[in-house]
């Protein structure tokens, strides 16, 4: 695409506001477009810069530092992100240069990012390299950072309530686009590209939704039956909950709790199209909500997505390593720790207790977890690799569900199954 003063102000304008790191970068994102109505061709220029710059921000502010001005501007970040990952020569940006920038750029284009510190190489703050160095090797953190540096796939989930997953592959297929089964997931369809499905004629119909393949996995773990009673814990805008509900044929009853009233708003146009009528959307003020006290020891299954810091999804959320730091996810482990003590009241003996989340951080996940059974001897840890092999999901993995995009393409999870014991 060429490159014009034009652009480059657009792209500026868009960076500095996601650079503040005030609000979710898909949410500046999509407010930059609704104020300043421009072209496709623009649109697509501002998103690929704003999210590449936010993925490579680390090597960025480093390349910054390699002339007299040192200052990590919105518009030098774009130039050199154009430079080093864009695909665009120095002879292409020259027309938009600056007296020495050409200079820096050159400089930008030689550096030898093996010799960059791990923090650096790996596009991951230090406070969550020193996180993860406990379990993993610095080589480990490398190869799991520069998976994150990629975009991820476009993720389908067939809706069996209402379609197969060969009808709607093979529909999907005929028009042309890039589509194939999902590796683990034997309802999800991955495409290649992203291409623009809202209007699509099967999604309107219910056939299917957008859901990343290792977010399936948490609901072939909760394993519902037909007549079951569910609880979604953290429903959010109802994407897990829609899968249970369909794994229920609609049938039993499925309440999907959340505390924000906008989240579950966003549920219900997806309800409607999904076709299920076992759902009920409930909101609750907290765990400890009456709620969950009424319904204490009746529930046959319970799924805590619990909030978290979501550094599992930066190919998509990258500027969540920004966002967070060590004392919000220290203040989300009293969170989730609340959340899965108060959950587990639910479970009737037998009953299944599913703890998800998508960071990487064992503080997060392994810990959570051990503290809770440490606490509650009635429950016991079903190892995960059990649960996937009943499912007939070919999946190597111990007594916990631990997926990265590196060695899984999926966005980064942890899942623990946990059972109440009979008496």
């Amino acid at each position: 695409m060429l490159l014009t003063e034009y652009r480059l102000d657009l792209v500026i304008q868009a960076l500095r506001a996601a650079l503040k790191m005030e609000h979710p970068s898909d949410a500046v994102l999509r407010h930059f477009f609704q104020a300043e109505r421009i072209g496709s061709n623009e649109r697509s220029l501002v998103a690929e810069t704003l999210f590449g710059v936010l993925r490579h921000r680390l090597f960025l502010d480093h390349a910054c530092t390699l002339d007299d001005k040192g200052q990590a501007t919105a518009r030098r970040m774009a130039l050199a992100y154009w430079v080093r990952f864009g695909g665009y020569n120095l002879r292409e940006l020259e027309p938009l240069l600056k007296p020495k920038e050409a200079e820096w750029l050159g400089k930008v284009k030689s550096i030898d990012a093996n010799a960059l510190p791990l923090s650096i190489q790996a596009e991951l703050p230090e406070w969550i390299v020193e996180k993860l160095r406990p379990q993993h090797s610095d080589d480990e953190i490398l190869a799991l950072g520069r998976s994150m540096q990629q975009s991820a796939p476009l993720d389908l989930r067939v809706n069996t309530l209402l379609a197969g997953r060969n009808e709607v592959l093979q529909s999907l297929q005929a028009e042309g686009m890039d589509a194939q089964a999902t590796p683990y997931s034997p309802i999800g369809i991955r495409l290649k590209y992203k291409p623009a499905l809202n209007k699509h004629a099967l999604f309107l119909t219910g056939k299917f939704e957008v859901q990343d393949e290792g977010s399936q996995l948490l609901g072939i773990l909760l394993a519902p039956k037909r007549n079951d009673m569910v609880v979604d814990f953290c429903a959010g805008a109802g994407g897990k909950t829609l899968m249970l509900g369909a794994m229920m044929n609609s049938q039993g009853r499925l309440y999907a709790w959340d505390v924000s009233e906008k989240r579950l708003t966003n549920l219900k146009p997806r309800l409607k199209r999904s076709g299920l009528s076992n759902v009920q959307p409930q909101l609750i003020a907290h765990e400890n909500d009456n709620k969950v006290k009424r319904l204490a020891g009746k529930i046959d299954r319970v799924l805590v997505d619990a909030p978290c810091s979501g550094l599992g999804t930066l190919r998509r959320n990258p500027d969540l390593k920004f966002r967070q730091s060590a004392q919000s996810v220290a203040e989300l482990n009293e969170k989730q720790a609340a959340i899965l003590a108060s959950a587990a009241r639910l479970l009737k003996q037998g009953g299944r207790l599913v703890y998800a989340t998508c960071s990487l951080l064992h503080e997060e996940n392994q810990a959570i977890v051990q503290a809770f059974l440490a606490a509650h001897p009635d429950f016991t840890l079903v190892p995960a690799s059990d649960v996937l092999r009943q499912q007939h999901i070919d999946l190597a993995m111990g007594d916990y569900l631990q997926l990265t995009p590196q060695y899984h393409n999926t966005d980064g999870f942890f899942a623990a199954v946990m059972e109440r014991r009979n008496a």
